[in-house]
């Protein structure tokens, strides 16, 4: 039964992160990085992906003439900024662009941590968290670090420390959500093996990505009213 629903559950992620893509290439967003984070987004937030994609993230078509919109220091370049978004709504998705980079490091670093068996004192499981993390750290403070060269805010090198105050505390609690569920599923539904050729780890992995959006929206919240983040 768990792999009829990992199955269903992977393949509507699949389906939202292909949806959301190709409205992207219609709609491109206006920080670049986005293009990429908004389909990563579907794969972890079936269906309602798509939803949230819309409410919150959605940009002008691409061929859109924005002299006849109202309000045009909210667009550039047909792109439109989401200003206005109320604040649990920019936390929202600067928490996405967090999870972004911590998806994709896990979706890296699982199959890598199952083909070379790699275990930390012993531990297949510890291992796997190891490579995880940084590879979630290296990809998440890619993610932050492109869109402030792409500002053009300093140099290479203060825009590199600037990414790192901005997202460490927010991968780290991304990365403990993350953690807790796979200790938690592991044992209970894995049998006790983290193997990422079979469906069910990467259901397991899925939700576990959810649980790390939720333990990171507080600290998204928390970097956004300390000014260390903008929330987007």
């Amino acid at each position: 039964m768990l792999t009829v629903w990992s199955w269903i559950f992977l393949l509507l992620g699949i389906a939202t992160c292909a949806l959301i893509a190709a409205d992207v290439r219609r709609r491109p967003q206006h920080m670049a990085v986005m293009n990429v984070t908004w389909p990563i987004t579907g794969l972890y937030m079936p269906v309602l992906g798509w939803w949230v994609y819309r409410k919150m993230g959605r940009a002008a078509p691409a061929h859109h003439d924005t002299r006849h919109q109202h309000g045009d220091h909210e667009h550039q370049g047909g792109h439109h900024h989401h200003s206005d978004k109320p604040k649990w709504q920019g936390v929202f998705v600067s928490a996405t662009h967090c999870g972004g980079g911590c998806t994709l490091g896990d979706i890296v670093a699982a199959p890598l941590a199952t083909a070379l068996g790699f275990t930390l004192f012993g531990s297949h499981m510890a291992g796997h968290f190891l490579l995880a993390f940084i590879a979630a750290y290296a990809f998440g403070i890619l993610f932050q670090y492109l869109p402030i060269r792409e500002m053009g805010e300093g140099s290479p090198r203060s825009a590199l420390i600037n990414a790192i105050k901005a997202d460490t505390l927010s991968l780290i609690a991304f990365q403990i959500g993350m953690v807790l569920w796979m200790l938690i599923a592991t044992p209970l539904f894995l049998e006790g093996h983290m193997d990422a050729t079979t469906p069910g780890f990467w259901f397991m992995m899925q939700i576990a990505m959810l649980v790390g959006f939720l333990t990171a929206y507080p600290a998204n919240w928390l970097l956004v009213n300390k000014g260390i983040k903008h929330a987007m």
